[in-house]
């Protein structure tokens, strides 16, 4: 029977035609997209066509050999796994092939077996946001990331979910801030009831009453049928309150009494219903400061600051970028009728490093413009820096120029390394203290890089 292996696409590459149709025939039979090349060079021309998620390569071929082509790849995918097969393996060669980074080194014939075992290993390892999402983290599933950051935060935002306290996320604009609180009702345990979300910032001043605490008939005019109100309907719930920090005094001082007697008052009636609702709040804004300025209720802001969240910006977790851009790529593509489609490394560069004031918002908008506007499943540099809007700017003096292309190159290099120290210094041909004092002078943080483990 053939087994699924979640669209798992492998590039096969060996001048031996014979052993490239069985390795086809057994990889295809165990439910993997098979591609095959008869050389190095051939699968440089299919990678950028089919985007593998694994190359397996003979080592000795004509022309460019398996450790080459190794090379190749990790220039145009960083961190892709790649397995080499070689028929004149040796203990040096092995371990050579692992410190540079190769996945395994298995010696031919290969046992099928073992072959199909540092697959399913390899891709587990490698493609963190293909498979799915196990069943104990599928409450953060709407989020993806892998970044150290994020992963501690959302430690902190199940811990907190496990509560009834309530949260204040504070965040640039466009990092996610409803997708968290989303994310904090499932994990909690009022998962079942409803998740009602009412932008603060969205509604004139005259309406915000009416709209959390609803209306009887008469109450105004207009007021023709009674309206429950956004706080009874989170009745059992959680309620989100984005842009908090732009409800004017008015609302606040009526919103501050809820939440100290847990009864709402319907406009026009006398009656006060008791409600249960759990609050999470979030801002752009820097709630403390507006405090001091007199412009948001002390008791109000400490009411609603029990529990706090910082969401990074995009730019300070850039090991999210292309797994969000992934994402984006296939939902878009299925969206918009097109077929899959993937960035070019030089596009994806220009991803890596754009400085992201609108974070995943704007990056969302960035990639569902290229998609659309993309007449090939391949979106090249041009088109993501036409959508980003990027213009040639002065000519920067030197010094500014060396430092920003030592500054990008780290960044890079980190990435590509995910954080560790010894082997970026290596690659980067400096001791490690000289790698520290240039990410100190950059102010990066190693930590910053690396994937968070189980």
């Amino acid at each position: 029977m053939t087994k699924h292996n979640n669209g798992y696409r492998l590039l096969l590459v060996d001048d031996d035609p014979d052993l490239l149709h069985l390795l086809s025939l057994r990889l295809t039979a165990s439910g993997y997209q098979v591609m095959a090349a008869g050389s190095a060079e051939q699968a440089l021309r299919v990678f950028e066509q089919c985007r593998p998620h694994l190359v397996i390569s003979d080592q000795r071929m004509p022309g460019m050999q398996g450790i080459d082509l190794y090379d190749a790849l990790q220039q145009r995918q960083p961190g892709l796994p790649v397995i080499l097969l070689t028929a004149h393996g040796t203990i040096p060669d092995a371990v050579d092939a692992t410190r540079l980074g190769i996945f395994s080194y298995l010696v031919k014939p290969v046992d099928a077996t073992l072959l199909l075992d540092n697959i399913s290993r390899a891709l587990k390892l490698h493609n963190s946001d293909a498979p799915s999402i196990s069943g104990q983290d599928k409450w953060r599933a709407g989020i993806i990331s892998q970044s150290a950051a994020m992963q501690a935060l959302l430690q902190q935002a199940h811990t907190a979910a496990g509560s009834d306290v309530s949260i204040l996320i504070e965040s640039q604009t466009g990092t996610g801030k409803e997708l968290l609180a989303q994310a904090i009702h499932k994990a909690s345990r009022r998962a079942s009831k409803p998740f009602v979300a009412f932008n603060c910032a969205a509604m004139p001043e005259g309406l915000i009453e009416s709209e959390l605490f609803g209306f009887k008939v008469g109450a105004f005019t207009g007021a023709t049928r009674a309206s429950e109100g956004l706080f009874m309907a989170a009745d059992g719930g959680t309620l989100f309150l984005d842009e908090v920090g732009d409800m004017p005094l008015n609302a606040q001082a009526k919103l501050l009494r809820v939440l100290e007697t847990r009864e709402v008052r319907a406009l026009g009636s006398t009656r006060q219903e008791l409600v249960d609702v759990r609050i999470i709040a979030a801002t752009h804004h820097d709630l403390a400061a507006r405090v001091r300025a007199g412009t948001f209720r002390e008791d109000l802001y400490y009411r609603l600051n029990v529990f706090t969240l910082e969401l990074p910006p995009l730019a300070q977790r850039r090991e999210d970028i292309m797994p969000l851009v992934r994402h984006f790529c296939t939902l878009l593509s299925t969206r918009n009728g097109k077929p899959p489609c993937h960035f070019a490394p030089e596009a994806a560069e220009l991803l890596m490093t754009a400085d992201w004031p609108g974070n995943v918002r704007q990056l969302f908008n960035i990639v569902e413009q290229c998609v659309v506007l993309s007449t090939s499943p391949v979106i090249g540099k041009a088109l993501v820096a036409r959508a980003l809007r990027l213009k040639p700017g002065r000519l920067l003096g030197l010094n500014a120029a060396r430092d920003q292309f030592e500054r990008d190159y780290l960044i890079r290099i980190l990435n590509l390394t995910e954080g560790n120290i010894a082997l970026a210094a290596r690659l980067a041909e400096r001791n490690r203290t000289e790698f520290y004092n240039l990410l100190s002078r950059h102010g990066l943080d190693p930590e910053q890089f690396r994937k968070a483990t189980d």
